[in-house]
């Protein structure tokens, strides 16, 4: 809530003769300044951020205390720019009006994803012999925190129920990223064949676009994940995604049965059984993947900017000039 703390907020907007005021979140004191300082000077006053049904579940009296803060800050907003539809649900469901909230999708920088893609592509195979990985062994990737809720332990509960089956192709598992479950999952991990399964240790986001190029999967098996950008970047590197129904991306990003599958948490016979499918099919994985890059392609900088202008437009009429 406290730190990190930054001084001079409310200065900073008188002095700055600012129009409007756009916070990327609410949970600390500066934001939660900017946005009540903004508003009582007078300027038009917009948040962004992850919220949603998944991000939201809590119950009894921390549930009633943020529904009535939500509430509270319905008399200080001017607009909310949503990053999806859940988010946007969530928002709508508060009494946010419909005309309150515009879309400005959560993206990444899908330019600086292609450009590193392609020039990984070019390095493919050094890179996977630097991994001790044979050459045409399909490749499944996880990336993100190894703790509870990720639930990087379903993936390979999963991944060693199809191992060994002949028509996988005897594939590997990658996982990118550390933290609290690291020696737990390298335990579980231990029932599977030697070398089959990866633990890669945390990546720098400059490190992943190698990995996203040699994988043919990408899974995010959270059971809470109000978003998940490593969904957009893995599609970025045209690749199918798999992903439950409590990723906030998924809503928006993966198409069940066209880039990828969509599973409920914790299902980890569906997870297994999706897995031996893209491992056995190499066509449709490669197809589902052209899908993701062709899903991504529009969920992109140019769609947040347009998005920001129209919610300018609403405020400030025509001295915001149209986004072509």
């Amino acid at each position: 809530m406290f730190r990190p703390f930054n001084y001079g907020v409310v200065q900073r907007l008188i002095r700055g003769r600012f129009d409007a005021v756009w916070c990327h979140s609410y949970v600390r004191l500066p934001h939660l300044t900017a946005l009540i300082a903004g508003r009582l000077l007078g300027k038009k006053v917009f948040l962004r951020d992850e919220a949603s049904v998944i991000s939201s579940n809590s119950t009894g009296l921390r549930r009633l205390i943020k529904v009535f803060f939500h509430q509270t800050m319905r008399l200080v907003l001017n607009g909310i720019l949503t990053i999806g539809t859940r988010n946007r649900e969530y928002y709508a469901s508060i009494g946010f009006r419909q005309d309150q909230l515009f879309w400005m999708p959560y993206a990444v920088d899908n330019d600086w994803f292609a450009e590193r893609i392609a020039d990984a592509a070019k390095k493919r195979e050094v890179f996977r012999a630097e991994l001790g990985l044979e050459p045409g062994r399909p490749i499944i990737l996880f990336a993100s925190k190894l703790q509870p809720r990720k639930r990087a332990q379903d993936l390979i509960r999963a991944f060693q129920k199809i191992v060994d089956d002949p028509a996988a192709g005897r594939p590997y598992l990658l996982i990118a990223g550390d933290g609290e479950l690291r020696d737990e999952l390298e335990n579980l991990a231990a029932d599977a064949p030697a070398n089959s399964i990866h633990f890669l240790g945390f990546r720098t986001q400059a490190e992943l676009p190698p990995l996203y190029d040699i994988c043919d999967v990408f899974v995010l098996p959270s059971n809470t994940e109000p978003w998940g950008l490593v969904t957009n970047e893995a599609m970025n590197a045209g690749r199918a995604i798999i992903a439950t129904t409590e990723v906030g991306s998924a809503r928006d990003l993966v198409r069940d049965g066209e880039n990828g599958f969509i599973i409920e948490p914790g299902d980890i016979d569906a997870l297994a059984d999706h897995l031996l499918t893209l491992c056995s099919d190499r066509d449709l994985c490669s197809r589902m993947g052209h899908k993701s890059l062709e899903i991504i392609e529009n969920w992109d900088f140019t769609a947040d900017i347009a998005g920001l202008h129209e919610a300018l437009r609403v405020h400030f009429g025509d001295r915001i000039p149209k986004t072509k």
